[in-house]
């Protein structure tokens, strides 16, 4: 089958596609392998490393000494050593940033060369499950390393020679750019962090606990005082939430969001990420103050938006 990945024309009522591979052109992993790979990347971040099993995946982030968040990325295990996804535009600051103290430790410390393809919909799940002999949300086989994202996303990192193979075994599915996978994100209210975001925001205003990004049990990490007092003083004033509206172009992250004010308009928030369909119709995710009125309303390029219901709960658990 072809191997072009075009852009996919959708609008807001279109089904999405059962069976969809993007190319993951604006995402990169780095990878970690060494003798000290865990203890290292634990004290590092803010998730569990140590707890992590061989077939799990977690979300979680990278700080610097004052919690600002350098990196949002989902954790796995591979080629004996660990991998984080993340977005592409930030991966050289994190890379500089998470090697800074690796001089001391006996790791190595890449971006890794392999290709990043994005697998989406209920047939994909049903093809991985049929083509993989485990059933854990980490799975290796013949095309590469298969991770499970959300219930209908499974990222495969693989090489050029995997890949085709894959496209060999395949006989039907959708080719896109990874856009799609930018839409899968947005409806499951997950964050990611480009380099218009890059260190300057804490993760609990980029819900990060709420998806199990954070481990308040675990023992020290780069920043650990600042995202603690976030939870246990109520010192975060932000929060990530799910807007839509029209737009005529796509906002990109880091764009300013405007939030009603009386009669007014000033700043609300930031623009974490963007899907626009083809009639205009947008969904966003933004970084706005965690203590707004209900009727708040919202603006983009002179539009008014409105303040959608997240997937999971920001309550504090």
């Amino acid at each position: 089958m072809s191997t072009e990945f075009p852009a996919l024309s959708i609008k807001k009522d279109d089904t999405l596609p059962n069976f969809a591979i993007s190319k993951l052109e604006n995402w990169a992993l780095i990878t970690i392998v060494g003798n000290d790979k865990k203890s290292y990347l634990h004290g590092q971040v803010t998730c569990d490393v140590v707890a992590l099993a061989q077939d799990e995946v977690t979300f979680g982030g990278h700080c610097d000494a004052k919690g600002k968040l350098w990196s949002i990325f989902n954790l796995f295990h591979h080629n004996d050593g660990y991998a984080l996804f993340q977005r592409k535009s930030a991966i050289e600051t994190e890379l500089t940033e998470i090697k800074k103290y690796a001089v001391f430790s006996k790791v190595d410390i890449t971006i890794s060369d392999d290709i990043l393809l994005g697998f989406t919909g209920q047939d994909a799940q049903t093809w991985i499950n049929e083509n993989t002999e485990t059933q854990g949300d980490m799975r290796v086989s013949q095309f590469g390393t298969f991770v499970k994202i959300s219930d209908l996303q499974w990222l495969l990192v693989s090489t050029s020679e995997q890949k085709d193979a894959v496209f060999s075994t395949l006989t039907q599915a959708v080719l896109c750019d990874d856009s799609l996978w930018s839409l899968y994100n947005i409806k499951q209210g997950y964050p990611q962090l480009d380099a218009s975001l890059s260190n300057d925001h804490i993760p609990q205003a980029m819900n990060l606990q709420a998806i199990d990004g954070i481990s308040f049990k675990k023992g020290c990490y780069t920043g650990q005082e600042t995202i603690a007092r976030a939870k246990y003083r109520g010192m975060n004033k932000r929060a990530m939430y799910l807007l839509s509206g029209q737009s005529e172009l796509a906002p990109a992250a880091g764009d300013t969001i405007e939030r009603s004010v009386g009669d007014n308009w000033r700043k609300g928030g930031t623009i974490v990420s963007a899907f626009r369909y083809d009639d205009g119709y947008t969904v966003a995710l933004a970084i706005l103050p965690n203590d707004l009125e209900e009727d708040t309303k919202f603006k983009h390029q002179e539009v008014t938006w409105k303040k959608d219901t997240l997937p999971y709960s920001l309550d504090d658990k």
